[in-house]
């Protein structure tokens, strides 16, 4: 299973494993009762061939077949070796693969010297659980890169015209027409308008993931010009908070974390510069090809004076260095290649939509994307000096970024470091000096003089140890820099420990139309892959981006896989649609808040999300859009809304909330997390600990932050009705809003529910709601009575019940 496994001994040993380990027979299959899933693909591709190729394949491969067992197809698996099947798909603790691996049991012990890591056999075992997913006809041999460009996605987006519809009046936007003509081609009709307060609430949560307040609902109510939902839609672009609620979803992609992860789960204390960095980028609306670059090569683009820019572009390529890493690897060379590898499946999947990892052990077995592509790349980022040393732990690459003040000091430092070394070098030189009249004349005098002199160079070193660990905290961000430029060769089977051809840097050649980017020996070359993504002739980059906006307002995307527009990813629902809205969106500059627009304005998101019994029966999962989706509110947006109708909410901006300095232990072995989540600051800027996320993200689907996520799942799990009804901050939050409801005077309780209903809900309370709320007050108060003697106490009381049941319904965490 590894270089060094002994045939002989992994034959001996299978033969002894008894019979009755082995599991069901072979032929159980992984795609027996359901093909697998294309994250389960991918997930054996990134994960599981890796491990097999670097560990297993030379005693169980093609060459060799140790005990007559071959592990490198899985029908090799399931056929097994000499005692019988390998792998049972789905069922873990019958695999003699995992039970070999755990080494467990006196025999076998697979690999015979070293065994896998915890992590390997969690992730073996996790793909066994899933079915052993295995893809179908994966034998490639070499890739017609010339055929794989008539791939969709492999063109460059085409100019389609606006096609005729039948209803002329619904289209508000040539969008529209896209949308209705598959729904006229199916039969079916778009639902009818969303109310204006619907509308107002969705709009709100989408672009700054808020409510609306009461008074902005009034507002819009009252206001009848034909332009009123446009000037909603240009407020809140306008509003700090946008950058709030968008920078989030980008975080997504970006895998943000405040952590490492995986074995030294460290603080990455500057990270909240990238965080913050992101989130003004979207509120300035920042060409969204100058956000490529500048998180690809901010450190390589032309010099300007201002330094507030020049900090922007070094804080951007935060985003080249976020990804988790084993900071303690004994193996510092592997160490290097599997950041590399993590920094290419993430630029491949944020920005082009590729699963470009799938390439690092042999040639992509879906795309067109060979071996010699992926080590091109490779090349690009081991020319990128991503960390400041691989010595245990190590440690990131961090660019400093002092101001004129800080630059003083610094500078200052350093000329009486430097005059301190030169004082201790007089002093060295004449110790030399004095030797030299020792070992001539052994006076006495001389002697002492040089004994003096001894004592005054040790006080002086001692000293300048001393001072130089007071060098003065210059802000510093997370980042890259160049490194040592020069091009990789390719790693057979992805091992580091042998080595083919070298592959000159250069970008996958599936993409190019035209003129090819050209590497020297002077850059990394990532200035020129990033200019090479923004190109108007890229197939992807444009088609990626929309593709995210489109979904993030809508749900799903027009190409659901987000992260995957390659074969293994699904086909768009409106390939017109989706090539006219990304050349829009290049015409238009790149403008994130100009495509915002595009969309909002459009009939196809202003519908409302009443169900069709016959649309519901040919198009179940709407991707036709023939109306809205109702969504639920995401985790940020569940705890952000709490606070906001609770007046709760802290406003402030930016800036780090972590307890722990920079490099400092987060979550260890001992497992104790010291980690606050009270503030009431938005969600976006509490702290985001790998391997711990806060519990009430991971009730509801946060994103996993070790790997680009841009399409979180949505699930309805008990523990989320659970929190509603038992969490501290729901309590504090219904406390709160009782308190304020209750403070106006002269006022009745009907009035006083009215109220609430318009804060939580954006609606005005019907008949119903209000006489089963007073009941619900009244029932609450009586009940209180034989324990709480105050009476003002029991209807407080019985009014933060009656808030908490607001906020705990569904209508307050889902929209229509």
């Amino acid at each position: 299973m590894t270089a060094k496994c002994n045939v002989r001994q992994c034959f001996c040993t299978l033969l002894l494993i008894p019979a009755f380990w082995l599991g069901v027979a072979a032929g159980r299959g992984c795609g027996a009762d359901k093909p697998p899933t294309a994250e389960q693909l991918r997930f054996f591709e990134t994960t599981i061939r890796p491990l097999l190729a670097e560990r297993c394949y030379k005693c169980h491969g093609p060459k060799e077949q140790g005990g007559g067992l071959r592990l490198d197809s899985l029908a090799g698996m399931l056929e097994g070796g000499a005692t019988g099947p390998a792998v049972v798909p789905g069922e873990p603790g019958k695999s003699l693969l995992l039970r070999a691996v755990k080494q467990s049991d006196p025999k076998p012990k697979m690999p015979p010297k070293e065994k896998l890591t915890d992590q390997q056999i969690a992730d073996l075992g996790k793909w066994i659980g899933m079915g052993a997913p295995y893809p179908a006809g994966a034998a490639v041999v070499g890739i017609d890169i010339e055929k794989g460009r008539s791939f969709w996605a492999f063109q460059p987006p085409g100019n389609p015209s606006i096609p005729d519809v039948q209803d002329k009046k619904w289209p508000k936007s040539p969008l529209d027409r896209f949308i209705l003509t598959k729904l006229e081609a199916t039969g079916l009709h778009p639902a009818q308008p969303a109310d204006k307060r619907t509308l107002l609430r969705r709009t709100t949560f989408d672009l700054i993931g808020l409510p609306p307040t009461p008074a902005e609902v009034d507002a819009f109510l009252a206001d009848e010009s034909p332009d009123a939902f446009a000037k909603v839609v240009d407020r809140l672009l306008a509003s700090p908070q946008y950058g709030e609620r968008w920078g989030r979803h980008w975080l997504d992609v970006a895998r943000y974390a405040d952590s490492n992860g995986l074995d030294e789960n460290i603080a990455h204390g500057n990270a909240y510069r990238y965080r913050d960095y992101v989130v003004a980028a979207f509120n300035k609306d920042k060409p969204y090809d100058q956000f490529v670059r500048e998180q690809l090569a901010g450190d390589l683009l032309p010099p300007t004076a201002d330094e507030a820019t020049r900090h922007e572009r070094l804080v951007a390529t935060g985003f080249l260095v976020l990804g988790p890493k084993v900071l303690a690897e004994a193996d510092k060379t592997k160490m290097e290649m599997d950041i590399i590898d993590e920094q290419i499946d993430t630029v491949g999947r944020a920005f082009m939509g590729l699963t470009l990892g799938c390439a690092r052990c042999h040639d992509h077995k879906f795309d067109p994307l060979p071996t010699a592509d992926y080590y091109a790349l490779a090349g690009i980022f081991k020319s990128t000096r991503t960390m400041e040393n691989f010595t245990t732990i190590a440690r990131w690459w961090e660019n400093p970024l002092p101001d004129a003040a800080d630059q003083k000091r610094l500078d200052e430092y350093n000329a009486e470091v430097a005059r301190r070394k030169a004082a201790i070098a007089a002093v060295d030189a004449k110790i030399h000096e004095r030797l030299k009249d020792v070992a001539k004349a052994l006076d006495l005098g001389e002697r002492l003089g040089t004994v003096f002199t001894l004592a005054d160079l040790k006080r002086r070193r001692d000293d300048l140890a001393a001072f130089e660990k007071t060098v003065p905290v210059v802000p510093a961000a997370m980042g890259v820099t160049e490194g040592k430029v020069g091009d990789v060769p390719i790693h057979l089977r992805g091992s580091h420990l042998t080595l083919g051809k070298v592959a000159s840097r250069h970008v996958p050649r599936v993409l190019v139309r035209g003129e090819e980017p050209t590497f020297d020996g002077k850059q990394s070359g990532r200035l020129q892959l990033a200019e090479f993504l923004v190109r108007r002739d890229n197939p992807l980059t444009a088609r990626v981006m929309v593709n995210r906006v489109w979904r993030w307002h809508f749900g799903q995307g027009l190409v659901r896989s987000t992260d995957n527009f390659g074969k293994l990813g699904e086909r768009p629902s409106h390939p017109e649609l989706l090539d006219w809205l990304a050349i829009q969106f290049v015409d238009n500059k790149w403008s994130v808040k100009a495509l915002h627009r595009l969309i909002m304005l459009s009939s196809t998101y202003q519908m409302s999300s009443t169900a069709d019994a016959k649309a519901s029966e040919i198009d179940a999962e709407n991707r036709l859009h023939w109306r809205a989706d109702v969504r639920r509110l995401e985790a940020e947006e569940v705890r952000d809304a709490l606070l906001a109708v609770g007046d709760l909410l802290d406003p402030i901006m930016g800036g780090s909330l972590l307890q722990v300095k920079n490099r400092e232990f987060f979550f260890d072995h001992t497992s104790k997390d010291t980690t606050r989540y009270d503030s009431h600051r938005r969600a976006l800027y509490l702290p985001v600990v790998r391997n711990h996320v806060y519990d009430l993200f991971q009730l509801f689907d946060f994103a996993d932050p070790a790997v680009t996520n841009g399409d979180r799942a949505t699930t309805t799990v008990a523990p989320q009705a659970l929190f509603l009804l038992n969490s501290e901050l729901v309590a504090q939050v219904s406390e709160s809003m009782a308190a304020k409801v209750l403070q106006p005077p002269g006022i009745d309780d009907s009035a006083r529910i009215r109220q609430l209903y318009r804060k939580a809900y954006g609606r005005e309370a019907t008949e119903k709601e209000v006489a089963r709320s007073l009941a619900h007050l009244k029932e609450v108060e009586t009940a209180l009575a034989a324990k709480e003697t105050y009476a003002e106490k029991r209807r407080s009381r019985a009014w933060a019940s009656l808030c908490q049941t607001v906020v705990a319904a569904n209508e307050f965490i889902y929209l229509r």
